[in-house]
């Protein structure tokens, strides 16, 4: 039984991991510092002898003693990251910092939850983990790209220094249950506008393209990223390309074929395109995704339609 840390355990996607680690019959320690976290995401394995939950913000050190860690610590929607920039970049570089010590300290292998927003506004389409991206380094989402970006560095220069093993999953798009409702991503976005019978907000004309991912299949993906020998940065998404038009609709016709779009300006660096070119995932990791996004979005509609009528918001 191996013991694993994972950062942001009470988040979407971190969650979601801990369900899987835990049900494979491992030790699980959970950090969080339910800044977009929510206790109810893990409840069912709190007082569960192999659970542990820790509150903690991984920009300050701990120290445990573990076989993996799991660094998915760091807001990763724009309305989250950008409420106080300097505090997410200060998590990618400070938490992962933090994290790589603890990993060197007890030579434990870590995997870090990098982004496909280290693309930034892609030249280059689909996107492979070759290409370096096209970053603005002082704009709204620099904070977040950015820090993605230094976090990766610190990764293979801590490899490369003292030989800790590391993992780097570039993750795009993701989507599922347990995201926030507020978190201003496009799914969940379309999704709560739906279920509230309130138009669906375009940004631009919709033409902009994204990958969207479920997430039992991105957290296959991570598992086999860590048990694997290769150390990335592999991406991590599902290669189908949908216009936020087409995804809207999707939703609309599954919620309220009656209700009407509206169209608002383009935030700033708001990519054009986003895909994964996921070539080195099927020969490295023998993986792809298996859920399309019409088979996803049923059960990640449900999901918002219980929380909204439990009325739980963002609580804890």
């Amino acid at each position: 039984m191996q013991i694993h840390l994972v950062t942001g355990g009470a988040g979407f996607l971190g969650s979601h991991l801990i369900d899987r680690l835990m049900e494979a019959g491992d030790e699980v320690i959970c950090l969080d510092n339910y800044f977009t976290g929510r206790k109810a995401n893990i409840a069912r394995w709190i007082g569960h002898p192999r659970f542990e939950l820790i509150r903690h913000d991984v920009t300050e050190p701990i120290k445990l003693e573990v076989d993996r860690i799991w660094h998915l610590a760091c807001p990763a929607s724009p309305i989250h990251y950008q409420f106080n920039p300097v505090k997410t970049a200060k998590t990618s570089f400070l938490g992962t910092y933090n994290m790589l010590g603890l990993a060197r300290r007890v030579r434990a292998r870590l995997l870090l939850a990098s982004t496909s927003e280290v693309y930034g506004d892609p030249e280059v389409h689909p996107q492979p983990e070759s290409y370096w991206g096209s970053v603005n380094p002082i704009g709204v989402r620099s904070c977040y790209d950015e820090g993605k970006r230094i976090a990766e560095t610190l990764c293979f220069d801590y490899q490369r220094m003292n030989g800790v093993e590391v993992r780097v999953a570039r993750i795009f798009n993701t989507y599922g249950p347990r995201m926030l409702p507020d978190d201003g991503r496009v799914v969940s976005n379309f999704i709560v506008q739906a279920l509230r019978g309130k138009p669906l907000t375009l940004y631009g004309n919709g033409s902009q393209t994204r990958s969207f991912c479920y997430v039992s299949d991105l957290v296959d993906g991570l598992i086999r990223l860590m048990n694997g020998s290769h150390m990335g940065p592999i991406n991590l998404g599902n290669p189908d390309e949908f216009t936020i038009r087409q995804l809207a609709d999707l939703v609309r016709k599954k919620v309220n074929p009656a209700l009407p779009f509206v169209e608002k300006p383009l935030p700033e660096d708001d990519p054009q395109q986003r895909q994964p070119a996921i070539d080195l995932a099927r020969q490295q990791l023998n993986w792809q995704p298996t859920v399309s996004l019409e088979q996803g979005l049923s059960p990640t509609i449900d999901s918002f339609r219980n929380l909204l009528e439990l009325g739980e918001g963002r609580g804890t």
